[in-house]
């Protein structure tokens, strides 16, 4: 072999180097994610999530991959979302919603499941039980609906004058719409108040929910937990202002746009925690052997700006008891 062709076959041979190395290295792990609504309104809570599974050892783009899915609060896409990401043979699925948890369980019984959930996990039929929940599920309960009463008893405490209360929901979100209005229906009668429900799944509907609350003559509003509604928080927040309606909500994210008050978990930090718990299943860990979470803390937030602008003085008791209290 002369010296030429000696070059040519040592060039060959140093160029597929790389492409037999790369061939070698193992395909990343993909994680699949799936949300009943939009990712605009929850962009902090999706960069808490990649938080969790940094803590756990895994970043998106370099040992992960992440295939998104946004239902954009079409409920009626989530199975057909989740038969998607099954058929890419996706390692685990986190379903950041009730809606996408029960789609995703109903989807499957082998592909891991990490869900996150604002009504009874066990009651929606997604674990056996919170401690062990056996199957191919587990995740993060957040008690969004049973702190219904405890929030309505918080709008008292802000309007002790009021007693005909507007209820805004979203039937898509069935299972937390169901537990919101028994929960409210229960409330209200031990507190002596009258309640209004009125549905809302688009931004009209949410227009024409407000003109009913203002001919009702509400004299305030209690706002039920959705993805629809967190994405339109803006609208829903300045709707009650310039309608003069003091309004609780579910969600700490409404008193950050000008919401009078919201009681509940801090929702960013349960989507880090299911990173937490994607990473551990990456890892190797069973979803059956991982216990449900549930949140130990609850956050009462308060717009006092909002308060003087709807002319409403906020209890001293109140404000002592806020976690946070925005100016």
């Amino acid at each position: 072999m002369n010296r030429r062709a000696l070059i040519a076959l040592l060039g060959a041979s140093a160029a597929a180097w790389p492409l037999a190395a790369r061939a070698q290295q193992p395909a990343m792990p993909v994680i699949g994610f799936i949300y009943s609504a939009s990712p605009d309104p929850v962009a902090h809570r999706l960069r808490a999530f990649r938080q969790g599974l940094k803590e756990t050892g895994y970043v998106e783009g370099e040992n992960i991959v992440i295939e998104y899915r946004w239902a954009e609060s079409r409920i009626d896409r989530l199975p057909e979302m989740v038969t998607d990401l099954i058929r890419r043979q996706v390692t685990v699925l986190t379903a950041m919603s009730g809606g996408a948890a029960v789609a995703a369980k109903a989807a499957n019984t082998t592909v891991p499941i990490v869900f996150v959930a604002g009504e009874d996990p066990v009651r929606l039929g997604l674990v056996a039980s919170l401690a062990r929940p056996g199957g191919n599920a587990t995740g993060i309960n957040f008690f969004n609906s049973e702190l219904t009463a405890k929030r309505l008893g918080f709008l008292r405490d802000l309007v002790p004058t009021a007693k005909h209360i507007g209820v805004l929901v979203d039937p898509n979100n069935a299972a937390g719409t169901e537990s919101t209005l028994r929960d409210a229906e229960s409330a209200a009668r031990t507190m002596g108040l009258q309640i209004l429900v009125v549905n809302a799944t688009t931004s009209h509907e949410i227009d024409s929910a407000f003109a009913t609350f203002v001919r009702e003559r509400v004299d305030a509003l209690f706002v039920g937990p959705s993805g629809f509604f967190a994405g339109r928080r803006v609208h829903i927040a300045s709707q009650a202002m310039r309608r003069g309606i003091p309004a609780a909500y579910s969600q700490r994210e409404l008193p950050d746009v000008g919401g009078l008050m919201s009681y509940g978990t801090n929702v960013a930090d349960t989507w880090r925690q299911v990173g937490v718990y994607a990473g551990r299943v990456l890892k190797g860990a069973k979803p059956a052997d991982l216990p449900v979470l549930q949140p130990t803390k609850f956050e009462l937030v308060i717009n006092a700006q909002t308060a003087r602008l709807l002319g409403i003085e906020v209890p001293p008791g109140l404000l002592t008891i806020a976690d946070e209290v925005i100016e």
